[in-house]
């Protein structure tokens, strides 16, 4: 295998828990090589959360020490798994780092998004060559900048002999509609909340950052007119494109759904955990309603009562991991920052305007030398 060949992706989600790692062949398919997650400091994510809020007060220097240390952390992640793999990082082409996202904006006046973890920092920590600041130039074509991972869908899970959609579930829930004909366009956009308001609602009232396999859900009822008041967030009536984060989908938003109403907290996860299955179900079938599978990618994967969930509100549709295809879910997304990082450094577009809305197909992410 030579160094042309390899790649890095590296990504932090919505949800804010890790920085995936893939190292990723091209040959000329993408291959994954191999993969790790490295956990944030617990005091990182703290902060990384508490600027995220919509409420946040923002402190310059907070924002700029963060947007460093991240790329440390970054940096840190992706030497590691050299390391491991017995790797120098003269072996690796590029690196494509997603950043992460603490504030997104598509559809104000003056749109922006922002994702933190100095490219800078990441180029000379490790001395590969970087690719960043991947989403502001769809941005900057009238695009929402998300989801920029249809593409990476399309080469990897596209079949000629069936309808599909990719599901990943993240933080926020996205999906990608591929049909069998090659030449017909993408569809895709952020359906709503997957895991964040389940993992914040689990952290507030258990302290504990996730509800492993859904378990804590399991065991509450679904409260139906909380679940449908939740369900009409006019986000959910949008079609695409359209994309969402922290933004629109967290604690503060759950707090005047909840409007003081006393409700047992099992009941609110329980139902929480039904709005993200049934806003996902409902995108699904609206805007692929000849789709023949499901298959899902994401943390969510492993939260064996949502998949129940979604696989009963889209039975007889299959609802199954990417695994079944040989593409490990958990490292879908961190494929993809290896697979535009690739795309930049040879002059190809990286968004799917047909997703994003952008003018038109654009080459994504800056370049920063590696040593």
């Amino acid at each position: 295998m030579t160094a042309s060949e390899l790649f890095l992706g590296l990504i932090s989600g919505t949800s804010a828990d890790a920085i995936d790692v893939a190292l990723v062949a091209f040959d000329p398919a993408p291959q994954l090589v191999a993969a790790q997650a490295a956990e944030y400091p617990p005091a990182l994510r703290r902060r990384v959360l508490a600027l995220a809020r919509e409420t946040a007060e923002i402190n310059l220097d907070e924002l700029g020490t963060l947007d460093v240390e991240l790329g440390q952390a970054f940096a840190d992640a992706a030497l590691a798994l050299l390391a491991r793999e017995k790797l120098a990082p003269s072996a690796v082409r590029a690196l494509g780092s997603h950043g992460q996202t603490v504030r997104h904006k598509p559809s104000l006046a003056a749109p922006y998004t922002l994702q933190l973890g100095d490219p800078n920092v990441i180029a000379e920590r490790t001395g590969i060559t970087t690719v960043g600041d991947f989403r502001r130039r769809d941005i900057a074509a009238g695009g929402q900048a998300a989801p920029l991972v249809p593409g990476l869908h399309a080469a990897l899970l596209a079949d000629a002999r069936e309808d599909r959609v990719v599901l990943n579930l993240g933080g926020i829930a996205n999906i990608t509609v591929l049909p069998r004909d090659p030449a017909a366009p993408l569809a895709g956009f952020d359906t709503g909340p997957a895991n964040c308001l389940l993992d914040g609602w689990s952290l507030q009232q258990r302290g504990l950052g996730c509800d492993i396999g859904g378990a804590w859900a399991a065991q509450g009822r679904v409260d139906e007119a909380l679940l449908a008041q939740m369900l009409a967030e006019p986000y959910f009536a949008q079609t695409g494109p359209k994309s969402s984060g922290r933004e629109v989908f967290n604690m503060d938003w759950l707090q005047r759904q909840l409007g003081g109403r006393a409700i047992a907290a099992v009941d609110v996860q329980a139902t929480l955990l039904a709005l993200s299955a049934r806003s996902v179900a409902a995108a699904i079938r609206r805007d692929a309603p000849h789709a023949q599978r499901v298959l899902v990618c994401g943390g969510g994967v492993h939260n064996a009562t949502l998949m129940n969930a979604l696989a009963a509100a889209l039975t007889p549709v299959p609802v199954v991991s990417t695994a079944s295809c040989g593409i490990d879910p958990d490292y879908v997304e961190a494929m993809a920052f290896a697979w535009l990082a690739r795309q930049r450094l040879r002059g190809l577009p990286g968004n799917r305007a047909d997703v994003t809305g952008a003018r038109g197909p654009r080459v994504l992410g800056a370049i920063y030398f590696g040593s």
